[in-house]
């Protein structure tokens, strides 16, 4: 029996319905409370996962559909934190304001944090799944320091508390933990000096796939406004893929369709599997088969056809609903097309 090529996923988060949560927004408000709002959750849970398994993806999210934000979704279960006081705080380097919640004692779980979603994922699907977690240099970055005042400290604490929620993850049945790492291409010395070191401590003692995603950010105005002062060449992923390479991180999640990452810079991974980013989670346009399958034969120059897993370029937790089921499809399709081509 020959292994299919081409595994599809997604990067992580999906739209929330309208009946869970505000729509088109990054941090939107629930629409329910208490009980109602747990099982709202879960709804919303059970139609993306057959909305991914329609879409013929074989590997399943939870489209983080139980979470605000990716990265405070988690925070809410750490003791040590006040969320009753936010500060705005510029974040990816003063990219955009946030409303932040702010460190103020010594960090630790207030017990599990997503045992729900994951037990549910896992009980709703038999194909491979995964499971989303913020990396600890992107939360550092997305929370005020009132305690540690050292950020690497504050980063290293973080890490050893993502470590024990991984750990019961994976006792749950998750197949890939994935950290996602969006200062990464913001902070690349920071994050090819200890970024990766503190990755590593996340990921300690995991015996499932591990993963991690860095992207240029959701499809929001100040993202897009960012992008352009890039430049021509995207070449932040350059400084911190060598280090990747190195790590005992198993999966690298990197954006390409519509990109301007040159796609050499895959190359830098020898040894890792790459999530290429095939779909645009910036625009509402869908992408054919034939446009994923060309991205899918631009990176297997740089990436060998056994390591190469279709993705998504980001999340598309902001994007219209109906739009984003359609670029799922097309993903899908896409990889269907690139399997006849390049098998």
């Amino acid at each position: 029996m020959t292994t299919k090529l081409f595994n599809t996923a997604i990067a992580g988060s999906l739209p929330k319905p309208a009946w869970l949560s505000e729509t088109n927004k990054l941090w939107p408000q629930w629409k329910a409370e208490g009980e109602e709002l747990q099982q709202a959750k879960a709804d919303a849970t059970l139609l993306w996962i057959k909305a991914q398994e329609d879409a013929g993806l074989d590997v399943i999210g939870d489209g983080e559909q139980s979470r605000q934000h990716f990265v405070h979704g988690f925070l809410e279960q750490v003791e040590g934190i006040d969320f009753d006081h936010k500060v705005k705080m510029g974040i990816r380097n003063n990219r955009y304001d946030a409303m932040v919640p702010q460190v103020v004692s010594s960090l630790k779980l207030k017990g599990r944090v997503h045992a729900a979603e994951a037990q549910l994922l896992r009980a709703h699907t038999s194909k491979k799944i995964k499971f989303t977690l913020p990396g600890p240099m992107t939360i550092v970055d997305t929370v005020s320091d009132q305690f540690y005042g050292d950020k690497i400290k504050m980063a290293m604490a973080f890490a050893e508390l993502l470590n024990q929620e991984a750990l019961a993850l994976q006792a749950d049945g998750v197949d890939i933990i994935q950290f996602d790492e969006p200062a990464f291409n913001v902070y690349m010395k920071e994050a090819a000096d200890w970024g990766v070191k503190a990755l590593e401590v996340a990921a300690r003692g995991l015996t499932c796939t591990t993963a991690v995603h860095i992207c240029y950010g959701y499809g929001i105005k100040a993202n897009d406004d960012w992008k352009k002062t890039l430049g021509d060449q995207w070449r932040q992923y350059e400084e911190v893929l060598p280090a990747l390479a190195k790590s005992s991180i198993q999966q690298v999640s990197l954006e390409c369709y519509h990109s301007h990452v040159p796609p050499h810079l895959m190359a830098l991974l020898e040894g890792k599997d790459v999530m290429v980013g095939v779909i645009d989670v910036a625009s509402d346009e869908i992408e054919t088969p034939e446009q994923i399958a060309d991205t899918i034969g631009k990176a297997l120059e740089y990436v060998p056809k056994a390591r190469l897993i279709p993705c998504t370029n980001c999340g598309l937790a902001p994007m219209n609903r109906e739009i984003a089921i359609k670029k799922l499809h097309a993903l899908g399709l896409g990889a269907a097309l690139a399997r006849e081509r390049y098998a």
